[in-house]
């Protein structure tokens, strides 16, 4: 994703998905969406993906691959622990603070 992202910087990354593998690569194929054609613009289902702050998305995780790479696939009372991330929740846990 990031680096279809990357290429085709005009284009927004709807999301992607797997295709198939080998012994040594696996292949994905990755949606993009022109926000500038008029098709887009005018279908309400899709047309949130215009607004500026959906530019690069998966370069900020929020594309379901970002999500799951994240560990924010969770749901429920149990794994509120996870947010806003894991690197966070751990440093939150793992760190010591001396009131002095």
């Amino acid at each position: 994703e990031e680096r279809a992202g990357r290429k085709l910087g005009g284009l927004r990354v709807l999301n992607s998905y797997w295709i198939n593998q080998d012994s040594t690569y696996k292949y994905y194929e990755v949606v993009l969406v022109d926000q500038a054609h008029t098709v887009i613009r005018n279908d309400p289902r899709i047309n949130w993906i215009c607004n500026a702050v959906h530019k690069h998305r998966e370069l900020r995780g929020l594309t379901s691959a970002g999500k799951k790479y994240r560990g924010l696939r969770g749901r429920g009372h149990l794994y509120h622990k996870a947010r806003p991330s894991k690197r966070a929740t751990w440093k939150r846990n793992n760190t010591l603070s001396f009131r002095g």
